[in-house]
Protein backbone atom coordinates (compact mmCIF):
# COMPACT_ATOMS: atom_id res chain seq x y z
CA UNK A 1 0.00 0.00 0.00
CA UNK A 2 1.16 3.50 -0.62
CA UNK A 3 2.49 5.53 1.76
CA UNK A 4 -0.29 8.55 2.46
CA UNK A 5 1.67 11.56 1.98
CA UNK A 6 1.99 14.37 4.80
CA UNK A 7 -0.50 17.65 4.17
CA UNK A 8 -0.13 21.25 3.41
CA UNK A 9 2.92 20.75 1.03
CA UNK A 10 2.51 23.78 -1.08
CA UNK A 11 4.24 26.31 1.16
CA UNK A 12 7.48 23.77 1.65
CA UNK A 13 7.45 23.83 -2.35
CA UNK A 14 7.10 27.32 -2.53
CA UNK A 15 9.63 28.31 -0.34
CA UNK A 16 12.23 26.18 -2.66
CA UNK A 17 11.31 27.66 -5.99
CA UNK A 18 12.03 31.09 -4.16
CA UNK A 19 14.92 30.13 -2.79
CA UNK A 20 16.17 29.02 -6.16
CA UNK A 21 14.17 31.12 -9.33
CA UNK A 22 13.67 34.70 -6.45
CA UNK A 23 13.65 37.55 -9.05
CA UNK A 24 13.45 35.03 -12.41
CA UNK A 25 15.50 32.45 -14.21
CA UNK A 26 17.40 34.95 -16.16
CA UNK A 27 19.01 31.75 -18.58
CA UNK A 28 15.42 30.56 -18.93
CA UNK A 29 14.06 34.23 -19.60
CA UNK A 30 16.32 35.14 -22.21
CA UNK A 31 16.50 32.51 -24.45
CA UNK A 32 13.43 30.20 -24.33
CA UNK A 33 10.20 31.81 -25.75
CA UNK A 34 6.91 31.67 -24.02
CA UNK A 35 5.20 29.97 -26.37
CA UNK A 36 7.62 27.10 -26.53
CA UNK A 37 6.89 23.29 -25.18
CA UNK A 38 8.52 20.79 -24.44
CA UNK A 39 8.40 16.96 -22.96
CA UNK A 40 10.42 15.77 -20.20
CA UNK A 41 11.20 11.71 -18.34
CA UNK A 42 12.65 12.00 -15.04
CA UNK A 43 14.55 8.39 -15.20
CA UNK A 44 16.22 6.86 -12.58
CA UNK A 45 19.48 6.19 -13.29
CA UNK A 46 20.43 3.33 -10.76
CA UNK A 47 18.33 1.10 -8.96
CA UNK A 48 16.02 2.70 -6.16
CA UNK A 49 13.11 2.93 -4.32
CA UNK A 50 10.71 5.81 -5.37
CA UNK A 51 9.79 8.55 -2.97
CA UNK A 52 8.66 11.86 -3.74
CA UNK A 53 6.79 12.24 -7.23
CA UNK A 54 3.76 14.46 -5.91
CA UNK A 55 6.20 16.93 -4.76
CA UNK A 56 8.01 17.13 -7.88
CA UNK A 57 4.44 17.27 -9.57
CA UNK A 58 3.95 20.17 -7.55
CA UNK A 59 6.49 21.91 -8.32
CA UNK A 60 5.81 22.41 -11.81
CA UNK A 61 2.42 22.83 -11.38
CA UNK A 62 3.26 25.95 -9.22
CA UNK A 63 5.07 27.50 -11.97
CA UNK A 64 2.43 27.07 -14.78
CA UNK A 65 -0.74 25.18 -14.17
CA UNK A 66 -0.87 24.38 -18.13
CA UNK A 67 1.91 21.38 -17.12
CA UNK A 68 1.31 18.00 -17.21
CA UNK A 69 2.66 15.39 -14.82
CA UNK A 70 2.43 11.90 -15.53
CA UNK A 71 3.60 9.05 -13.18
CA UNK A 72 5.10 6.01 -14.62
CA UNK A 73 5.39 4.54 -11.07
CA UNK A 74 4.28 4.97 -7.57
CA UNK A 75 6.03 6.45 -4.52
CA UNK A 76 7.17 3.12 -2.21
CA UNK A 77 7.74 0.72 -5.93
CA UNK A 78 11.60 -0.21 -6.77
CA UNK A 79 13.28 1.35 -10.11
CA UNK A 80 15.96 -0.11 -11.93
CA UNK A 81 18.36 1.80 -13.89
CA UNK A 82 16.94 3.50 -17.36
CA UNK A 83 13.49 3.22 -15.78
CA UNK A 84 11.39 6.38 -16.49
CA UNK A 85 9.36 7.33 -13.22
CA UNK A 86 7.66 10.11 -14.99
CA UNK A 87 6.38 11.92 -17.95
CA UNK A 88 6.37 15.75 -17.97
CA UNK A 89 4.62 17.60 -20.90
CA UNK A 90 4.42 21.76 -20.99
CA UNK A 91 5.31 25.07 -21.30
CA UNK A 92 9.09 24.95 -21.81
CA UNK A 93 9.93 27.18 -19.63
CA UNK A 94 8.21 25.79 -16.48
CA UNK A 95 9.97 22.44 -17.20
CA UNK A 96 13.38 24.32 -17.33
CA UNK A 97 12.78 26.45 -14.22
CA UNK A 98 11.29 23.84 -12.03
CA UNK A 99 13.89 20.90 -12.94
CA UNK A 100 15.92 21.51 -10.11
CA UNK A 101 13.38 21.87 -7.41
CA UNK A 102 11.77 19.24 -8.59
CA UNK A 103 15.13 16.89 -8.57
CA UNK A 104 16.12 18.53 -5.05
CA UNK A 105 12.84 16.69 -3.35
CA UNK A 106 12.89 13.77 -5.87
CA UNK A 107 16.52 12.74 -5.42
CA UNK A 108 16.71 13.21 -1.28
CA UNK A 109 13.49 11.35 -0.88
CA UNK A 110 14.07 8.45 -2.83
CA UNK A 111 17.43 8.47 -1.51
CA UNK A 112 15.82 7.92 2.31
CA UNK A 113 13.42 5.39 0.53
CA UNK A 114 16.35 3.77 -0.64
CA UNK A 115 18.17 3.35 2.33
CA UNK A 116 15.45 2.57 4.37
CA UNK A 117 14.90 -0.76 2.29
CA UNK A 118 18.15 -1.66 2.28
CA UNK A 119 17.65 -1.62 6.30
CA UNK A 120 14.60 -3.69 6.11
CA UNK A 121 15.74 -6.37 3.90
CA UNK A 122 18.72 -6.41 6.06
CA UNK A 123 16.38 -7.39 9.56
CA UNK A 124 13.84 -9.97 7.23
CA UNK A 125 12.82 -12.72 8.93
CA UNK A 126 13.56 -11.78 12.51
CA UNK A 127 10.78 -9.80 15.30
CA UNK A 128 12.62 -6.75 14.24
CA UNK A 129 11.13 -3.35 12.44
CA UNK A 130 12.97 -0.47 11.52
CA UNK A 131 12.53 3.04 13.11
CA UNK A 132 13.51 6.24 11.92
CA UNK A 133 14.24 9.50 14.47
CA UNK A 134 14.57 13.11 15.12
CA UNK A 135 17.47 13.60 12.78
CA UNK A 136 15.78 14.98 10.17
CA UNK A 137 16.64 17.89 8.19
CA UNK A 138 14.83 21.30 10.06
CA UNK A 139 11.69 21.78 8.09
CA UNK A 140 11.49 18.63 6.23
CA UNK A 141 10.59 16.34 8.73
CA UNK A 142 6.82 15.40 7.46
CA UNK A 143 8.47 14.68 4.17
CA UNK A 144 11.39 12.57 5.25
CA UNK A 145 9.71 10.48 7.48
CA UNK A 146 7.26 10.07 4.61
CA UNK A 147 10.43 8.49 2.70
CA UNK A 148 11.68 6.07 5.49
CA UNK A 149 7.51 4.80 5.36
CA UNK A 150 8.02 4.35 1.35
CA UNK A 151 10.91 2.16 2.39
CA UNK A 152 9.06 0.10 4.60
CA UNK A 153 10.49 1.26 7.36
CA UNK A 154 8.02 2.90 10.58
CA UNK A 155 8.43 6.20 12.09
CA UNK A 156 8.91 7.02 15.50
CA UNK A 157 7.65 9.66 17.23
CA UNK A 158 7.60 12.85 14.97
CA UNK A 159 8.25 15.21 17.42
CA UNK A 160 8.84 15.83 21.49
CA UNK A 161 4.86 16.40 21.46
CA UNK A 162 3.10 12.88 21.00
CA UNK A 163 5.64 10.43 22.98
CA UNK A 164 7.32 10.17 26.51
CA UNK A 165 10.85 8.89 26.02
CA UNK A 166 12.29 9.67 29.49
CA UNK A 167 16.52 10.12 28.28
CA UNK A 168 19.26 9.77 30.22
CA UNK A 169 19.69 14.24 30.67
CA UNK A 170 16.02 14.06 32.26
CA UNK A 171 17.07 11.34 34.76
CA UNK A 172 19.75 13.23 35.52
CA UNK A 173 17.90 16.26 36.55
CA UNK A 174 16.09 13.89 38.46
CA UNK A 175 18.96 12.36 40.48
CA UNK A 176 17.34 13.47 43.58
CA UNK A 177 13.85 11.66 42.93
CA UNK A 178 12.76 8.91 45.18
CA UNK A 179 12.48 6.16 44.70
CA UNK A 180 14.62 6.62 42.15
CA UNK A 181 15.07 8.60 39.04
CA UNK A 182 13.29 6.04 36.60
CA UNK A 183 10.13 4.75 38.74
CA UNK A 184 9.87 8.65 39.73
CA UNK A 185 10.02 9.62 36.05
CA UNK A 186 7.37 7.11 35.06
CA UNK A 187 5.05 7.87 37.70
CA UNK A 188 5.09 11.38 36.61
CA UNK A 189 5.01 11.02 32.96
CA UNK A 190 1.64 8.98 32.93
CA UNK A 191 0.12 10.88 35.46
CA UNK A 192 0.61 14.78 33.30
CA UNK A 193 0.35 12.68 29.61
CA UNK A 194 -1.92 9.38 30.39
CA UNK A 195 -2.85 8.71 26.89
CA UNK A 196 0.68 8.81 25.80
CA UNK A 197 3.39 5.38 25.42
CA UNK A 198 6.12 5.93 27.65
CA UNK A 199 9.50 4.73 26.69
CA UNK A 200 12.93 5.05 28.67
CA UNK A 201 16.21 5.16 27.92
CA UNK A 202 18.88 2.62 29.69
CA UNK A 203 22.65 2.84 29.05
CA UNK A 204 22.84 -0.21 32.06
CA UNK A 205 21.32 -3.55 32.57
CA UNK A 206 20.68 -2.02 35.98
CA UNK A 207 18.55 0.59 34.13
CA UNK A 208 16.78 -1.64 31.76
CA UNK A 209 15.85 -3.68 35.41
CA UNK A 210 14.38 0.04 36.72
CA UNK A 211 12.43 0.59 33.87
CA UNK A 212 11.01 -2.49 33.45
CA UNK A 213 9.57 -2.58 37.24
CA UNK A 214 8.12 0.84 36.46
CA UNK A 215 5.90 -0.11 33.76
CA UNK A 216 7.67 1.27 31.01
CA UNK A 217 5.95 0.58 27.64
CA UNK A 218 9.34 0.74 25.60
CA UNK A 219 12.75 0.58 26.67
CA UNK A 220 15.44 2.55 24.46
CA UNK A 221 18.50 -0.16 24.86
CA UNK A 222 21.15 2.65 24.18
CA UNK A 223 24.67 2.10 22.60
CA UNK A 224 24.72 -1.67 23.66
CA UNK A 225 27.11 -4.48 22.66
CA UNK A 226 25.36 -7.40 21.28
CA UNK A 227 25.74 -9.36 24.70
CA UNK A 228 24.05 -6.59 26.73
CA UNK A 229 21.18 -6.51 24.22
CA UNK A 230 20.36 -10.19 24.24
CA UNK A 231 20.53 -9.83 28.27
CA UNK A 232 18.14 -6.79 28.06
CA UNK A 233 15.93 -8.88 26.09
CA UNK A 234 15.84 -11.44 28.74
CA UNK A 235 15.49 -9.10 31.69
CA UNK A 236 12.62 -7.68 29.95
CA UNK A 237 11.13 -10.73 29.29
CA UNK A 238 7.41 -9.76 27.57
CA UNK A 239 7.34 -6.60 29.99
CA UNK A 240 7.72 -3.83 27.82
CA UNK A 241 9.00 -3.50 23.88
CA UNK A 242 12.39 -3.28 23.38
CA UNK A 243 14.44 -0.76 21.10
CA UNK A 244 17.79 -1.05 20.09
CA UNK A 245 19.79 2.42 19.43
CA UNK A 246 23.30 4.43 18.65
CA UNK A 247 25.16 3.64 15.99
CA UNK A 248 23.01 1.33 14.10
CA UNK A 249 24.92 0.54 10.43
CA UNK A 250 23.67 -1.61 7.73
CA UNK A 251 26.67 -3.86 8.55
CA UNK A 252 25.68 -4.45 11.80
CA UNK A 253 21.95 -4.19 12.15
CA UNK A 254 21.27 -8.09 11.22
CA UNK A 255 23.41 -8.91 14.03
CA UNK A 256 21.50 -5.88 16.17
CA UNK A 257 18.14 -7.64 14.95
CA UNK A 258 18.99 -11.07 15.78
CA UNK A 259 19.25 -10.29 19.34
CA UNK A 260 15.35 -10.39 19.47
CA UNK A 261 14.66 -6.67 20.17
CA UNK A 262 11.25 -5.30 18.97
CA UNK A 263 12.73 -2.09 17.08
CA UNK A 264 15.84 -0.85 15.83
CA UNK A 265 15.98 2.76 15.35
CA UNK A 266 18.99 4.66 13.14
CA UNK A 267 19.54 8.04 12.36
CA UNK A 268 21.23 7.12 9.43
CA UNK A 269 17.93 6.44 7.55
CA UNK A 270 17.54 10.29 7.00
CA UNK A 271 20.81 12.10 8.49
CA UNK A 272 23.21 10.17 5.87
CA UNK A 273 20.92 9.24 3.08
CA UNK A 274 22.51 9.78 -0.50
CA UNK A 275 20.62 11.13 -2.62
CA UNK A 276 19.32 9.09 -5.32
CA UNK A 277 20.20 9.35 -8.82
CA UNK A 278 17.60 11.11 -10.97
CA UNK A 279 18.27 13.00 -14.28
CA UNK A 280 15.49 14.75 -15.70
CA UNK A 281 15.68 14.57 -19.58
CA UNK A 282 14.06 16.24 -21.93
CA UNK A 283 12.74 13.92 -25.15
Amino acid sequence: MTPVLPAGLEPVVRAALAEDVGAGDVTTLAIIPTDRSASARLVARDPLVVAGLEIARLAFLQLDPAVQFQPACADGDKAAAGQALARIDGPARALLTGERVALNFLQRLSGIATLTAQFVAAVAGTRAQILDTRKTTPGWRALEKYAVRCGGGRNHRFGLYDQVLIKDNHLAALRDASPDPVHAAVRLARARYPQLAVEVEADTLDQVRLAASAGADIILLDNMSLEELRAAVQIVDGRARTEASGGVRLDSVRAIAETGVDFISAGALTHSARAADIALDFV
